[in-house]
């Protein structure tokens, strides 16, 4: 038999599916010391163990069975996976915004092609037509894919990429702009995108998923419906990102891309707005803000775009016992911003102090912002506080750290005088500074508490 038929096994499994003569792609029967299983045989990842055969259920998730449990296999059907959406024409209808939707490598909608269990990635318009017909109800599409990178791998290259195809977009007259992104460092290009694209005549959304769309819990269709959506009617003419509201399939938030933090590793509802309140909710049947300010959809193509940024900035979270050499390596490495994420009220120890003083005359600009994630930054109340400022620290009100890294960052694109980066950095210019948090900003609950369980039975997580 083929080795191309056991895609990705070695070892002991590749000898576990050759001894019941059962090959990847095959509908299975398994028993084991761990019970039967029935599903498909999947592929397997190149860096995984040799030890375990992957099993799609019918469920639509996947399993891993050791093969020593393995007692028989019987396989049937042996099809060849085809990995090709049937594409459908996107069909133009008169009167429907135009949207465009800008790829930059992340899967923004697949489908599972059940005949074979393969994951298919959707990007053209009529791939994604074939994948989600619910879009050609919402919109005109146009779709670019710009780039084919991991979310982690994005970075000020792609940023001002990204800022400049927004630009060209809104010159030549599109409704809305929707871009498909990981959702790992989502809220980072949120905030490039907030600074460098001002004064939008249009909404600019910024989609991704948690869950791939092979599984049953997927949010990827979904999620880029209600991105579709508040790109092509929604009021709100600013950088946003559209994520699950609660875990549930009910609507999605419109998230500020200064104010916005992935704060679960795993759930749908990943995305929280920071010390203040999402924009808005978003249905498949429109948007429904909540704010009440915010920047309104204009007819002109009006924009201001700048696309600067100097990387050589950094982030150091500040721990007991930090060192001052690890502030040292950056002045030697000619690193130009330092985002400190300080504790309590913006604080780091006093072994530190010298270091700062070397980074403060050597022409660095070293902002504090908070470990506590909500809140402000208060440097008059304590000593502690005092003494940075003196050396050169800069409170940076309730920025969130990662915002404060990215606006440090394109601020020093444009400038490197130290009065006019301040200016830049502590004039807010989409809430990410604000001057006070609302009664709601700020919802952390407790479970095991009576009142909360009670409270948690009643309402969405």
């Amino acid at each position: 038999m083929s080795e191309d038929l056991f895609q990705g096994y070695k070892g002991k499994a590749l000898e576990t599916l050759k001894k019941f003569k059962v090959n990847v792609w095959d509908d299975a029967e398994i028993e084991s010391t761990g019970g039967h299983f029935s599903g498909k045989i999947l592929p397997r990842a190149e860096n995984t163990n040799e030890n375990h055969l992957v099993l799609k259920l019918s469920t639509g998730y996947n399993i891993g069975i050791h093969i020593e449990t393995i007692t028989k296999i019987s396989g049937t059907n042996h099809p060849q996976p085809t990995f090709k959406i049937p594409e459908k024409v996107f069909p133009y209808t008169q009167g429907l915004p135009h949207v465009k939707l800008l790829g930059t490598g992340g899967t923004i909608a697949s489908r599972l092609d059940y005949r074979t269990g393969a994951v298919i990635p959707a990007f053209a318009p009529g791939e994604l037509y074939g994948a989600v017909p619910e879009l050609a109800d919402i919109c005109n599409l146009e779709t670019e894919k710009i780039f084919a990178v991991f979310s982690e791998n994005m970075g000020p290259q792609q940023y001002i990429a990204l800022a400049k195809k927004i630009g060209e977009e809104i010159e030549k007259g599109i409704d809305g702009i929707v871009i498909g992104h990981g959702t790992d460092t989502l809220q980072h290009t949120g905030a490039a995108l907030s600074f460098m694209c001002q004064n939008l005549p249009i909404p600019v959304i910024l989609v991704g998923s948690q869950r791939s769309s092979d599984r049953p819990s997927s949010d990827a269709a979904l999620n880029l419906m209600h991105a579709m959506t508040a790109a092509a009617h929604g009021n709100i003419a600013e950088v946003m990102i559209c994520m699950f509201g609660p875990t549930s399939d009910e609507y999605g938030f419109l998230h500020k891309g200064t104010r916005v933090r992935k704060m679960h590793s795993s759930y749908r509802s990943t995305f929280r707005t920071i010390g203040d309140t999402p924009l808005a909710r978003v249905t498949r049947q429109g948007v429904f803000p909540i704010k009440t300010h915010y920047n309104i959809r204009r007819n002109d193509r009006n924009v201001n775009i700048i696309p600067t940024f100097d990387d050589r900035v950094s982030m150091l979270y500040y721990h007991p016992g930090m060192k001052a050499d690890v502030l040292d390596s950056l002045i030697e490495k000619g690193y130009k911003g330092i985002i400190w994420v300080g504790t309590g009220l913006g604080h780091i120890n006093k072994e530190m102090y010298p270091a700062v003083e070397r980074a403060h005359a050597a022409g660095l600009h070293q902002y504090m912002t908070l470990q506590t994630i909500w809140g402000y930054v208060n440097m008059f109340v304590y000593d502690t506080g005092r003494d940075m400022m003196a050396k050169g620290i800069i409170p940076a009100g309730n920025m969130l750290p990662e915002v404060a890294l990215i606006k440090l960052g394109w601020a020093l694109g444009q400038t490197d005088d130290p009065k006019e980066v301040k200016r830049l950095m502590l004039t807010p210019i989409n809430d990410e500074i604000t001057l006070r948090e609302p009664y709601n900003g700020y919802l952390v609950y407790q479970g095991g508490v009576p009142e909360v369980e009670e409270f948690i039975k009643k309402v969405h997580k």
